[in-house]
């Protein structure tokens, strides 16, 4: 296919984003397959040019004028993937398939720095004041830092293969070392049409040399510190991401017992342990079997259900979807699950409270809530265990109080994730 058919391609899963609310992934799924002639390539320009009109959806449409797929998906070939309406016109002149071309005067002659704040930073309106409490005067680059492509991470697992050993064997992708997590494997997120490699594929990844896993979740996860004959509780393991890493991290010594009460989200786990070769974790599905854990455990970590928002660059649609009803539903289940797993902490152990949200309803509100509703925990600086892991010359994530942390995209280059350690009295 031509640029023309793409972009028509991508015009019509934007079309069909709007009118169905659906997630983009599953937009771009049925596109292809109702369109088998679409090679891989094709599918991957698509996918970039429907992605990235999402993730700056806002001030593309201010600019244009216009928030058609159409303008849309114009404006990113425009202001995103280095053309001008010249070559445009030209790339796209005798393209059968190409769609009109939209007018380009308003993008000529209007600037971003009129438009409204949330429309320079691409996030929802009413989630400004959010922002705006979260980080101070730096909201606006960290709103417009979420609007960016995100690169691959990968986590080299250590039980199986050293970094160095990862980054060898995917040389031809382009792989690097990542600049803050300790195992961290990097590949750049690329520009335009470009696609990335398949990693899944290579017979590495079939040995369990490595997991796909966000560099923020890394760093979260080694955040944790769990000794290596430790007695660990993953509450919300999900897909087992943070397990597995904790598990690397204790040299498969100690006890992870990971749990979540989403059967078929906890699912992929068995077959993730099997591969990275994990042999101290149980899983369990179901609370009731887990009884004789009760304030027993050194360590357990909430990876607290949310709403995502650290996770817009990837998964922009959901930044268009999000409510303020959500935010009201997941704080609850924040609080309920803060108060089912600490029943699990041992007198002196630690609760780790986790989200993947930069908003601070969900972190530090709710985490001072907690100790404040619970004297028997209080909150532990997490800097210090930052300086000691990754030293005191890395990135810094964003703190207002040195106790707890929040990566983002603007601070650390990952995923906005919040992290807090909490200590129950011996």
């Amino acid at each position: 296919m031509r640029l023309g058919g793409r972009v028509a391609g991508a015009i019509e899963v934007l079309a069909d984003i709007e009118a169905r609310r659906r997630p983009v992934a599953d937009a771009l799924k049925d596109w292809g397959l109702a369109h088998r002639f679409a090679g891989s390539g094709d599918r991957a320009a698509i996918g970039n040019i429907v992605y990235d009109a999402l993730r700056m959806r806002l001030s593309h449409a201010w600019l244009m004028e216009d928030d058609s797929p159409t303008a849309l998906a114009f404006a990113v070939l425009i202001r995103q993937w280095g053309f001008t309406p010249e070559t445009l016109a030209t790339e796209l002149e005798d393209d059968k398939f190409a769609p009109a071309l939209p007018s380009f005067a308003p993008l000529l002659s209007r600037d971003l720095a009129d438009a409204p704040l949330h429309v320079q930073g691409d996030i929802p309106d009413w989630v400004q004041p959010s922002f705006e409490a979260g980080f101070g005067e730096e909201w606006l680059s960290e709103a417009k830092a979420l609007a960016g492509r995100p690169t691959l991470d990968l986590r080299a697992n250590t039980l199986k293969a050293s970094r160095d050993k990862v980054v060898k064997a995917l040389d031809r992708s382009g792989a690097t070392a990542s600049p803050i997590a300790r195992n961290g494997v990097r590949i750049a997120a690329g520009e335009g049409p470009s696609r990335l490699p398949n990693v899944t594929a290579e017979l590495s990844f079939q040995k369990g040399w490595f997991e796909v896993q966000d560099e923020g979740s890394q760093i979260v996860a080694d955040l944790v510190m769990p000794a290596e004959g430790a007695q660990v509780l993953d509450y919300c393991a999900g897909g087992g991401g943070k397990t597995l890493a904790m598990s690397a991290a204790m040299h498969n010594k100690g006890q992870i017992h990971a749990y979540d009460t989403d059967r078929k989200r906890l699912a992929p786990i068995i077959e993730r342990l099997k591969r990275a070769g994990v042999r101290n974790a149980q899983v369990h599905d179901d609370v009731r079997r887990m009884e004789n854990l009760r304030q027993k455990l050194d360590t357990v970590l909430v990876d607290a259900p949310c709403t995502g928002t650290g996770t817009w660059r990837r998964r922009p649609d959901t930044k268009w979807r999000l409510t303020q009803k959500n935010i009201e539903e997941r704080t609850g289940q924040q609080q309920e699950a803060l108060a089912e797993a600490a029943a699990y902490v041992k007198p002196g152990g630690t609760l780790i409270y986790v989200t993947c949200s930069v908003l601070p309803e969900e972190n530090d509100l709710q985490a001072k809530r907690f100790a404040q509703n619970n004297p028997e925990f209080s909150i532990e600086p997490a800097a210090p265990a930052w300086d000691a892991l990754f030293g005191e010359k890395a990135p810094r994530p964003h703190s207002r109080d040195n106790a707890t942390l929040t990566l983002t995209p603007a601070s650390t280059d990952t995923d906005g994730f919040f992290f807090c350690r909490m200590r129950r009295k011996g």
